[in-house]
């Protein structure tokens, strides 16, 4: 699998999506403190966290006895210019089509 589909599939899940939103938010924060933000329980947070640093858009520090997790924004560009090449392609696809549409 690339880091494009580790991604994309990651963010598959809208409460992936809202931990994320809220890592970007805050900056660094606990399961327990995100868990908080989204209902489902501690051990439901750090599964979705798994997922997310499987795709490398998150990573943790360890602080005495607490695990500080942290946006890691390096997969996201690359899925962002694998999209924005993507977007490219089909705009230059779309205007050949109506060329040859509108042609004589």
């Amino acid at each position: 699998m690339s880091v494009v589909d580790d991604v994309i599939g990651a963010l598959d899940d809208p409460t992936r999506r809202a931990l994320l939103d809220h890592l970007a938010r805050r900056g660094t924060a606990t399961a327990t403190q995100l868990c908080a933000q989204v209902a489902i329980s501690r051990q439901g947070v750090v599964q979705h966290l798994e997922v997310l640093a499987r795709a490398d858009l998150v990573g943790s520090e360890r602080h005495g006895r607490e695990r500080r997790y942290r946006l890691r924004t390096e997969a996201l560009v690359a899925t962002a210019r694998w999209l924005e090449d993507l977007a490219r392609d089909w705009d230059r696809r779309l205007l050949a089509i109506k060329e040859v549409a509108e042609s004589p």
